[in-house]
């Protein structure tokens, strides 16, 4: 046996990661390895004498509060970045712990790792938002396949569906089953792979870095969120809002982004999460009744998140796996006369991702109707008027009982609560009006500045892809000036 977590998730030059291990072996090594385009590694210890460390009844929520094994001083030129922590046992057992390096001299663009969301689906020690948690250490352990896996590409929520029963069964042997929702071996670490492979210089931050410091993105032009970026605080929120609003870009290359409120509590280690469970959040029917741990687009906090992105999941749903629509796997483009195609041979009706099935897992989108036979918002749901529709694809909110395999009975489906909390009622009527989502590419104007989403989460998985890749790049050069 052996885990290990790092605290603090984030520092700068000058400043100690603490790496508390805990091991059944007398001694491991550990090396300290930064991903972006190359691995390179910035520390390595042969050998760290360990012990077992005990693990807390309430570890999942108030943390394992175990001692520092080793101390991690960052050094000048470590670069921004992605840290991963590689251990091994003297009994050759293996795990994973992570760090981010913030940048000391900010370049142009940001990339807010989604950490908050990796806090909701952690079960290690105990329950996580989808089996029975509401509050969520930070001072813990990753499970295994949340910071490292074989071929993410692969092993993907989209793929398991098409793939035989016996592989999949033994991939999850290896691996948390709430790895393939969550974590930086999934999305992010592909998509800063690419882009530093393109020559593109990237920041690095957390969720709470950018929960914490109000001024976090005030050097940048570009903010980015990649994969499954679900939970946000008020305080996120309203950053990167008025980051745009001055000025600023924001690229949402995500999907199911900023669905649910959170709040980080306990000097932000703690990440606390109600979601359905309204009457029993701390905060529920008093003065501060904004900050309900529940969908932003729920009545009684009435923040949607299409006024962030655009787009949300309320209208959107799931895509490219049971219970849903499969689709062709991409985009059908109806402009692509518009920038982000610049390059690109397209006409109205060609589809933009299918082959690396870019449209898949969760998506986000808005409520549409047709003028000269084009999308067009209604802006009824919250997305702004002058929101341009790209692309779309089907997608479909979950009844309860479409829920995936692996879900806990106290599972409410998305399209039964979504028709309950904004269509009134849950019947059959009112589901109808949501069941039939899609996701949705686009882009609109925010005050001075812009906003790209792609309203899908598997958008990295097709970086690949020369036509992905170009929209990709097309965005961030508009994005980056200088």
């Amino acid at each position: 046996m052996i885990d290990a977590y790092c605290w603090p998730q984030s520092a700068a030059a000058g400043d100690t990661v603490d790496l508390a291990i805990s091991s059944s072996g007398a001694t491991c090594e550990v090396e300290v390895v930064r991903q972006g385009a190359d691995d390179v590694t910035y520390l390595h210890h042969d050998v760290v004498p360990t012990t077992v460390q005990v693990v807390p009844d309430d570890a999942a929520s108030a943390g394992c509060g175990w001692s520092s094994t080793v101390k991690i001083a960052i050094e000048a030129h470590w670069p921004s970045g992605f840290y991963l922590v590689r251990l091994r046992s003297d009994h050759g057992e293996t795990a994973h712990a992570f760090f981010v390096v913030r940048a000391t001299e900010p370049g142009e663009a940001l990339l807010v790792l989604s950490t908050s969301t990796w806090a909701a689906y952690n079960d290690w020690g105990g329950p996580s938002f989808y089996t029975g948690g509401h509050v969520s250490s930070q001072q813990r352990p990753l499970p295994p396949g949340f910071l490292s896996k074989p071929s993410p590409e692969k092993y993907r929520v989209a793929r398991f569906g098409r793939m035989p029963r016996p592989e999949v069964e033994a991939y999850f042997a290896q691996h948390s089953y709430w790895s393939a929702a969550a974590g930086w071996g999934n999305w992010e670490r592909l998509f800063a792979r690419w882009a530093e492979g393109e020559g593109i210089a990237l920041d690095y931050a957390t969720s709470t870095d950018l929960h914490r410091n109000p001024d976090l993105l005030t050097p940048y032009q570009l903010y980015l969120s990649v994969g499954h970026d679900e939970y946000w605080s008020e305080p996120m929120r309203d950053q990167v809002e008025g980051f745009v609003e001055r000025g600023g870009a924001a690229a949402f290359f995500s999907g199911n982004t900023s669905f649910w409120q959170i709040r980080f509590e306990h000097d932000e280690t703690q990440v606390v999460g109600y979601k359905t469970d309204l009457a029993d959040d701390p905060v529920f029917d008093t003065d501060d009744q904004r900050l309900l741990s529940t969908m932003w687009s729920d009545p009684l906090v009435d923040r949607p998140e299409n006024h962030l992105t655009g787009v949300s999941f309320t209208r959107g749903g799931y895509a490219h796996m049971p219970n849903a629509p499969q689709g062709t796997g991409g985009y059908t483009i109806w402009r692509p006369e518009a920038w982000p195609f610049e390059g690109l041979t397209m006409r109205p009706g060609d589809v933009l991702g299918a082959e690396p099935v870019v449209v898949g897992y969760e998506c986000d989108g808005c409520e549409l109707t047709l003028e000269d036979g084009l999308p067009v918002p209604t802006g009824a749901d919250g997305t702004p008027k002058d929101f341009v529709v790209l692309g779309t694809a089907p997608a479909h909110l979950w009844l309860t009982e479409e829920g995936a395999a692996g879900l806990p009975d106290s599972y409410i489906g998305e399209l039964n609560w979504v028709a309950e909390r904004l269509g009134g009622a849950d019947t059959p009527e009112t589901r109808a009006r949501y069941a039939n989502g899609r996701a949705v590419l686009g882009t609109f104007q925010r005050g001075a500045g812009e906003v790209f989403t792609v309203g899908c989460t598997d958008w990295a998985y097709g970086l690949g892809d020369p036509a992905v890749a170009q929209v990709t790049r097309n965005v961030l050069s508009r994005y980056l000036k200088s």
